[in-house]
């Protein structure tokens, strides 16, 4: 399985994997023209896709599905929840409703020879999901934008060998920061966003040793900076109740701007 974060912040977001016969895109929160350079940058036409997974309708993750999905006749895969707010955002424009197909958390389904389970996940959205997803021999999951986790997250992230996972916020750079006290207070609430400490503390509930790579996402512009969330979990990790530490594991942190490199997991 490859994985790859061509975006991943508070400003757009757009993942890709896949396997040596399918490959998709996890949410298109950015602009055509950059999703098309991020794709070129690792090799892949966008021709070549097989699907758009969307986790949930917020528009730093659906903000250029339109334009991609009629360019391309993407196949789009939402919950039910997801796809009613993506058909009420006018700003993505008409996209055909045969291209969507309504999935459910908990269920599995197939796109290609990837088999997808979506999961919950915690957020101020009609019905977020994470993915999981697998080629029969190898695991990805991209879990952001999750106010809180608990033990049935960790079981979905238990084995996986790739990882994009939520580190958006420095609790204390939120706390003297510029929102106002309504946002502060959803970003660190139950259905906001996992800050630094507690994506380290999820990390050290699913380590193992078959993990190739952990990319830390979804960073704040305004309440977090890449070396802060870096050293920050991989000290989680370091002081956690696991046989691991930080400076053991493969963690990046994945760029608002840039693609990251492309990884086989």
């Amino acid at each position: 399985m490859e994985l790859c974060s061509i975006a991943s912040g508070s400003s757009g977001n757009c993942i890709y994997t896949g396997g040596a016969h399918t490959r998709i895109l996890v949410d298109a929160g950015i602009s055509k023209k950059r999703i098309i350079a991020g794709l070129e940058g690792i090799d892949v036409s966008a021709d070549d896709l097989s699907g758009i997974l969307i986790t949930h309708e917020h528009a730093d993750h659906v903000a250029g599905l339109g334009v991609l999905a009629r360019a391309f006749h993407l196949p789009i895969y939402a919950t039910r929840g997801t796809i009613r707010g993506i058909k009420a955002m006018k700003t993505l424009g008409d996209i055909d409703a045969a291209l969507f197909h309504e999935i459910s958390a908990d269920v599995d389904f197939t796109v290609g020879d990837l088999t997808i389970h979506p999961f919950h996940i915690s957020h101020d959205a009609n019905d977020p999901v994470a993915y999981r997803i697998t080629d029969g021999r190898r695991t990805v999951a991209v879990a952001t934008d999750m106010g809180t986790y608990d033990a049935y997250t960790v079981r979905n992230l238990e084995h996986v060998n790739g990882l994009v996972l939520e580190s958006n916020h420095d609790i204390r750079m939120l706390e003297v920061g510029p929102y106002p006290y309504q946002l502060k207070a959803r970003v660190a609430g139950e259905y906001g966003h996992l800050s630094n400490e507690w994506s380290g503390r999820l990390l050290c509930d699913i380590l193992h040793d078959d993990i190739k790579q952990v990319f830390l996402g979804h960073l704040s512009k305004q309440n977090n900076m890449e070396e802060l969330a870096y050293e920050t979990v991989k000290l989680e990790i370091t002081l956690g109740d696991n046989p691991y530490t930080g400076e053991e594991l493969p963690i990046a942190v994945a760029s608002r701007e840039k693609p990251t490199m492309k990884v086989e997991v």
